[in-house]
Parts: C-alpha cells; sequence; structure tokens
C-alpha cells in the first residue's frame, strides 16, 4: 500500500504477501519502491522489519541471509524516500508488535550483514587457512569455503522452490563474504 510521507498503516491492517510466487521468484512490484516491509516465517509470526530504497532488492537479500524465516511479508510504500519517516513506520510496527522482532534485535546482523563464512569453516578449512604460507593461500581458502557455503544456500534456496537469478559479488569471496551482486 503506497501512502503519504505522514500516514502509518497499523501493521495489522495489512494483506500478507506470499514472500515467492508460485514461479519462485520475489513479488516484483516492490522492484524499486520505497518503504517498509515486515518479513514473517512459515507461521506468519514476525521476524524482522526494514526499510529500503529499493525493497525488492533488499528483500532478495534477506531471503539469501535467512531462508528459513521468509515466507510472508507486508510492506507500505511511500511516495519520497525519506529516512524520518521510514524509521517512524518502522518504530510504529514494532511498538504495535509489543516487542522486537528477533531480525531487529540480538539476530540482526544475520539480516543485515553479508554472509561471514569464516565461521562456518570445517576443522579441515580451519588447518589449511591457519597454515597457509601466505596472504594470497588464504584467500584461495576463504574463496574455496565461499564457495561452498555458496553452494549449500543455493541448494537451501532451490527445496524451497526460488527460481530468481542468485548471482553473489565474486570480489567478496576473497575476504570471506557472501553478499548479492
Amino acid at each position: 500500500m503506497t501512502t503519504s510521507q505522514t500516514d502509518i498503516c497499523p501493521l495489522n491492517t495489512l494483506e500478507f504477501v506470499s514472500y515467492l510466487s508460485d514461479n519462485g521468484l520475489v513479488p516484483d512490484q516492490f522492484q524499486g519502491k520505497v518503504g517498509v516491509y515486515a518479513i514473517f516465517d512459515a507461521y506468519q509470526i514476525l521476524q524482522y522489519i526494514g526499510y529500503s530504497r529499493d525493497i525488492y532488492l533488499s528483500l532478495k537479500q534477506h531471503l539469501v541471509r535467512q531462508p528459513q524465516s521468509c515466507h510472508w511479508l507486508k510492506v507500505q510504500t511511500i511516495d519520497r524516500p525519506s529516512r524520518t519517516v521510514l524509521e517512524g513506520i518502522r518504530d510504529a510496527w514494532i511498538t504495535e508488535n509489543n516487542s522486537l522482532p528477533t531480525g531487529n534485535g540480538d539476530a540482526a546482523d544475520g539480516w543485515n550483514q553479508p554472509i561471514d563464512v569464516k565461521g562456518m569453516m570445517t576443522a579441515e578449512e580451519q588447518a589449511s587457512f591457519a597454515n597457509a604460507i601466505n596472504e594470497s593461500a588464504q584467500v584461495k581458502v576463504l574463496k574455496q569455503v565461499a564457495r561452498r557455503v555458496e553452494s549449500s544456500v543455493l541448494e537451501l534456496l532451490k527445496t524451497r522452490g526460488v527460481q530468481e537469478d542468485i548471482r553473489f559479488n565474486p570480489k567478496l569471496k576473497e575476504s570471506g563474504l557472501l553478499d548479492l551482486k
């Protein structure tokens, strides 16, 4: 729902939208739209509230970072970008929820930051990284770990029926990070 700069639609009045269409795609009606969105799990329990200048791109990022938690959403778009207005809507929805969603609290990094594969290294990969003879060898290990984690993320998305074109930024893999390009 699009509103003027000052109207705040209560979260409970907005319709649930499926995170993925029948074709396995994120709803493209939010492409290039500015607004606030609430993400819900399969049981329609609120997981995260965010705002963005391009809701569609943000939804794709969240799907990659938290695929098990992204099943439903509610969205309020606004006409012109205004951080003050966006934060006001987000804060009103959090207040309406009577508790901070997990994705806005302790688990915020998992929703907002690139996937850091360093913490997902196997014992063998950790040993290879620690015993690398130089920085170039460490980068090689990080890229291998990033490719392994990327493969598992893509497989998980496939089991969810995701048909989106998911491409990770290859430069970030050298740092052990996965984020969409």
